[in-house]
């Protein structure tokens, strides 16, 4: 009966054999449902990081557009107070010319009253004066 014992322990171990190959299968289709789980995490989870990063790109470019609007803000403020001091200052000078002007107290002149002959008499006995000037310094040859 010995023998028959380990024929039936044989036997036991190929039944056994069996049916753990069945399982085998199963276990993995079980394996490549949860493999397939996570590769299309995995593949989801790249998706959403470079959405994540152009977010980020675009929010950092939002952020440096409102810095550089910032700034031309506070320049325009600036070049606009600047241009009120310079016309406020431009009055001043305008007015202060002009009281000048006032203070010379040039005669009313006509162009039309403007005699050319009696001019060229002029400019010819200022030219004869300064010869005399010049010969009384002793200035030989003027420059």
């Amino acid at each position: 009966m010995a023998a028959q014992a380990k024929k039936t322990t044989a036997k036991r171990k190929t039944t056994a054999r069996k049916t753990t190959a069945k399982r085998k299968p199963a276990a993995k289709a079980k394996v490549d449902t949860s493999l397939q789980t996570k590769v299309s995490e995995a593949s989801r989870d790249a998706f959403l990081a470079s959405l994540g990063f152009y977010g980020m790109a675009f929010d950092q470019v939002q952020d440096q557009l409102k810095s550089v609007e910032g700034t031309i803000s506070s320049r325009r403020k600036k070049a606009d107070k600047l241009y009120r001091d310079m016309v406020k200052r431009g009055q001043k000078v305008e007015k202060s010319a002009k009281s000048a002007i006032d203070a010379l107290e040039l005669p009313n002149l006509e162009l039309a009253s403007f005699d050319r002959a009696a001019i060229d008499a002029r400019i010819e006995k200022a030219k004869a004066r300064f010869e005399q000037l010049k010969e009384t310094v002793g200035i030989k040859a003027a420059a």
